[in-house]
């Protein structure tokens, strides 16, 4: 931790008995094996315990933070999917021709861009300049707080109460930062489609399909893709876990009130049950999400039944 979180609570200023009284109150005079079971019964009950800056319980706190990043994410992974699986594709289908040579810059520049450098120029172009876009944060502030809260997600959450001047200006905020996503996700989804891709095509089952007079696109959306399908679930739930909490730069930039945003204010804050709560959930995020993809190899591949 950055600071001492006893100091965090009591100041620089307390008296030694006062800064003994919270040491002790946190149960920071145990010792760490101690602690560290201590903590593992508290969490097993679903206790994170409170927030040092916020004041309440860090479960309620991740309630709150979680949606936004999620829905950040999600949007972020289906343009990744929607545009990075036909491109890496078509790399593979036209490997060697300016196609190809094309599709790996664009992967190339996503892989090595800063995204806090694409996020400032994006606001100062798009909002800054053009006004095309809603600027930082996820709403206006006149729009704040008029929607019931239902999932957490504004998009949904308005769409649901039918309000479509809030879901619009909420789309303003957030097609930038989840553009900027998107690209990171489109970048290794579609470099991974292609590795995939031009090892099917150079198998034998291919060349045969190809001389029985199978046209070219069965032979590649059928019989190519259909046998990459199980590697992509893997490539595409890592991609997603990957957004949900590596999204940390962009939610700062773009003032996004999610959990990357949550646990970096909060080490900065010395909360450190806070880091550990939001840390807990992102490791929880990375499980859940390959034991679903584990789920989907039943339904690609029958052989796996």
């Amino acid at each position: 931790m950055p600071v001492d979180p006893v100091l965090s609570i009591v100041g620089e200023r307390a008296s030694k008995e006062i800064y003994d009284e919270a040491f002790r109150a946190l149960g920071l005079d145990r010792p760490l094996i101690v602690q560290f079971f201590y903590y593992l019964r508290d969490v097993v009950q679903g206790d994170f315990g409170i927030s040092l800056r916020t004041g309440f319980p860090v479960v309620n706190d991740i309630k709150r933070v979680f949606p936004a990043t999620m829905e950040l994410a999600t949007l972020g992974t289906i343009m990744g999917v929607v545009i990075g699986v036909p491109l890496g594709v078509l790399a593979a289908v036209k490997r060697g021709t300016w196609i190809d040579q094309v599709a790996r810059v664009v992967a190339l520049i996503g892989y090595s861009m800063p995204v806090f450098w694409i996020g400032l120029i994006g606001l100062l172009i798009f909002y800054g300049m053009l006004g095309w876009i809603g600027g930082p944060g996820r709403l206006d502030i006149f729009y704040e707080d008029i929607i019931p809260p239902v999932t957490g997600m504004i998009l949904i959450d308005s769409a649901l109460a039918g309000d479509w001047t809030i879901f619009k200006n909420a789309f303003s905020h957030i097609v930038l930062p989840a553009t900027l996503l998107g690209y990171y996700s489109l970048a290794y989804i579609s470099r991974m489609t292609r590795s995939f891709m031009l090892e099917q095509l150079s198998s034998e089952y291919v060349t045969t399909a190809r001389v029985k007079g199978m046209s070219e696109t069965a032979v590649i959306w059928k019989h190519a893709f259909g046998n990459i399908k199980v590697q992509l679930v893997t490539v595409i739930a890592l991609s997603y876990a990957g957004l949900l909490e590596g999204s940390v730069l962009t939610e700062i930039i773009f003032s996004w009130p999610g959990i990357g945003s949550y646990i970096t204010t909060s080490l900065l804050s010395a909360d450190m049950n806070a880091v550990m709560g939001g840390t807990v959930v992102v490791g929880l995020v990375f499980v859940l999400l390959n034991i679903f993809a584990d789920l989907l190899y039943k339904f690609f591949d029958p052989r796996a039944k």
